[in-house]
């Protein structure tokens, strides 16, 4: 079913009931209305007989209150609709705040079959539009993806607008995706880099976002998350394991383990996926991601799957440049045979080295790379600020090098944190910090 978006000038509650029945008429899976009050006065006035009004809607979002050149008047804002809707009925109601963002939280709202209706005598149609502009990108995308699957009920890849970005990372923080999109296989994967590329979309993979700070302004473009399918599979060729972007790294160390093979127990403890893993070449307990890659099969600049082994690619600490500009499939391991007993001891030093040295709040691991004069954690300890904090975002109380999510902290609270230590590692010190961490997106909202 598809998704239906109309907008109407009904900014009366009579006129409000007659525009949401008959949208009742047309049987809509679910019917969304985007609601803009106009004025303070009306909108204090007539607070209730809204509610009432909008019960006829599945799920109502609230935008500021258009003035029209009234003064506002205090304790009136779009909350005062939200109550009366929740206080007359069952409809589900929140706040969106200025028109100019609203559709951010209306279209990541949406699914197949939705009916949205825009309602006001303002400009609250803006929502409806630029969701129709983004919408009509996103399903041809889609279309593109899985016009040649045979099985309608199995996607060979899944679209959302607006994904927030704090969804998908370890950190819990971040604006949102203009584009997100979960290709499940090579093909849907290379269809969707070459459509963005033709049309000069940007696009930025990301996998579990274990390593990743999205700015809360969102990332403009197509974020891509490879998952399912080929991407999460892990198999076992003899002593090589052979494992897709998408697998976790923790079920690369679970399979060699169940199959009696050594050498991936570091792995236990990483928090991301392989992909992620090739592209900064990650690493722990003295090794190194590129240590064990045997080849890497990826997706080159021409939209080409192609595959190198590791002789062939440049690999550094927490860089591979290779990796920036194509985009990691999947990758072969190099493992050993060992006994079972060997191959739990090790795994269960992993573990006790992350249970001891890392922290179980909210993070995205690692923050700085370790500087010449000596480990990063060591030295913002040294500084004296552990537990220093911005917002909501903290240094961990177990490891220096980690900034925590307290609750709710935004991307501007954690790079606000990042510039306090850099500062005083610099002005004490003599020391340039440099970030493990990646940093993408905007500060501000542009799509």
């Amino acid at each position: 079913p598809k998704l239906r978006i109309i907008d109407d000038y009904g900014h009366h509650p009579t006129e409000v009931a007659a525009t949401l029945q008959t949208a009742r008429s047309l049987k809509p899976e679910r019917l969304i209305v985007a609601f803009q009050p106009h004025r303070y006065s009306r909108t204090q006035k007539l607070a209730d007989d809204f509610g009432k009004a909008l019960q006829a809607a599945d799920h109502v979002f609230v935008t500021d209150i258009y003035p029209a050149s009234e003064l506002p008047i205090e304790g009136v804002t779009a909350q005062t609709i939200v109550d009366a809707v929740q206080s007359n009925g069952n409809a589900r109601a929140e706040v969106v705040g200025p028109v100019k963002w609203g559709h951010h939280t209306v279209g990541n709202a949406l699914q197949p079959g939705d009916l949205l209706i825009t309602l006001g005598a303002g400009n609250v149609h803006e929502i409806g539009t630029k969701i129709a502009r983004d919408m009509t990108i996103i399903e041809e995308m889609m279309r593109l993806c899985n016009e040649r699957s045979e099985d309608v009920d199995q996607p060979k890849a899944n679209a959302k607008l607006y994904e927030p970005m704090s969804r998908h990372t370890t950190i819990l923080c971040g604006g949102p995706a203009q584009f997100w999109l979960e290709p499940h296989g090579f093909d849907a994967f290379s269809q969707l880099v070459r459509y963005c590329r033709e049309r000069g979309i940007p696009q930025r993979i990301v996998g579990r976002g274990s390593n990743l700070l999205v700015r809360d302004g969102g990332i403009r473009g197509a974020v891509i998350h490879p998952t399912g399918g080929e991407f999460s599979d892990v198999r076992v060729e003899g002593d090589v394991i052979i494992a897709g972007a998408g697998a976790r790294f923790k079920k690369l160390a679970s399979v060699a383990a169940a199959h009696g093979l050594t050498g991936m127990e570091w792995m236990e403890g990483i928090p991301g996926n392989v992909g992620g893993g090739l592209r900064m070449n990650a690493g722990a307990m003295g090794i190194e991601t590129f240590d064990q890659v045997i080849s890497v099969t990826f997706l080159d600049e021409d939209g080409e799957i192609r595959e190198r082994s590791n002789d062939e690619i440049v690999s550094y600490y927490r860089s591979v440049p290779e990796l920036r500009r194509n985009f990691a499939l999947s990758a072969k391991f190099q493992a050993e045979a060992a006994s079972p007993e060997l191959i739990a001891q090790r795994m269960e030093e992993s573990k006790q080295k992350r249970r001891t040295s890392q922290p179980i709040a909210a993070s995205a691991g690692c923050i700085f790379k370790n500087p010449e004069e000596m480990p990063a954690g060591m030295l913002v300890d040294a500084l004296g600020l552990k537990e220093a904090s911005v917002g909501k975002a903290q240094v961990s109380t177990e490891h220096g090098n980690f900034i925590v999510n307290r609750g709710k902290a935004k991307a501007a609270d954690v790079l606000g944190l990042i510039d306090d230590i850099r500062r005083k590692a610099k002005s004490e010190r003599d020391i340039t910090m440099e970030t493990e961490v990646q940093i993408i997106g905007e500060d501000e909202f542009t799509f």
